[in-house]
């Protein structure tokens, strides 16, 4: 059973960071592309950036571009993102998910992690 379980969220204050992991169960993600998005309280899922773990070809969204990095453990099977400069309305629900620049989530496979920015 495929299975991506997100983690690292937590409360942070403005300007903090945060480094989100995902491990991938089930599947072998070493050829994949992998996407990180978030789903905000009124339910809008924003993607947020993209890996193509074949060569570590990146993608991020304006929103975020300079301030979060995705990377990836293949070793580990495990995604991450690293937050840095956090705003208030980062605040979402954050996950991976497999595709390249997806803005979706699949209920069925994606575990989320909350991350609240707040003073």
């Amino acid at each position: 059973e495929v299975q991506l379980v997100a983690s690292g969220g937590s409360l942070v204050r403005p300007g903090g960071s945060l480094r989100l992991s995902c491990v991938a169960v089930g599947f072998t993600f070493s050829t994949h592309y992998m996407s990180w998005v978030r789903q905000t309280p009124g339910n809008k899922v924003e993607w947020l950036s993209s890996i193509y773990l074949g060569d570590d070809t990146t993608a991020y969204a304006d929103s975020v571009k300079g301030r979060f990095t995705i990377s990836a453990d293949i070793a580990r099977n495990t995604l991450y993102l690293q937050l840095n400069g956090l705003k208030s309305e980062d605040t979402a629900m954050y996950y991976c998910t497999t595709g390249w620049q997806m803005s979706r989530v699949n209920p069925d496979t994606d575990q989320g992690t909350q991350v609240t920015v707040s003073s």
